[in-house]
């Protein structure tokens, strides 16, 4: 059951929600986002409160509760705050630039990645080292965070590749070379 749904989502002063039957529009200062909503889940707002009902008790209406609920609150932070991801790469010669609108990776192959952004997502490289994905969409910046670190994961021999901020590589010791035995 969900327990969050239970509370209200505050919504900040500069973020306005429009609501229709079948789905919610939230309006802030970095973009609006739009959600449709399921029959089963009711959303109302009181002041600068939203609240998330459910029409009953059963289990999978109650699921579908706390999904709205989760994904109205994602969207009111993205829309005020928006939401970003860094990630750090790591390699001799490895490096990230960026082209036009283009990222534009430098990672052990023998031709440069180049990834173009979706619509709503901003790729910046701070360094040549440290890439931050940003956006308002919490699920497209995860996803195209997650597309650039395949290109090159991290190696668990000598910690080179792509990783999150805040990701911990576990190393692993290379060739144990010990006294042959006789």
């Amino acid at each position: 059951m969900s327990r969050l749904a239970k509370k209200p989502i505050e919504l900040p002063p500069d973020v306005y929600v429009n609501l229709n039957l079948s789905s919610i529009e939230i309006k802030g200062q970095l973009g609006s986002i739009n959600h449709d909503l399921p029959s089963a889940v009711s959303i109302r707002t009181e002041g600068n409160q939203i609240w998330v009902d459910r029409m009953s008790e059963d289990k999978s209406i109650r699921a579908y509760q706390g999904l709205i609920w989760a994904l109205v609150r994602n969207a009111v932070y993205g829309v005020s705050t928006g939401f970003s991801r860094r990630l750090f790469i790591s390699g001799v010669g490895y490096r990230a630039l960026k082209e036009n609108n283009n990222l534009v990776l430098q990672v052990g192959f023998s031709k440069p990645v180049v990834i173009e952004p979706p619509q709503g997502i901003v790729i910046e490289v701070e360094k040549a080292d440290v890439v931050v994905v940003k956006g308002i969409n919490k699920e497209l910046v995860g996803l195209v965070a997650s597309q650039i670190r395949s290109i090159r994961p991290p190696e668990p021999y000598k910690g080179k590749g792509i990783r999150y901020e805040g990701e911990v590589v576990r190393r692993k010791a290379g060739k144990a070379i010990g006294k042959a035995k006789k």
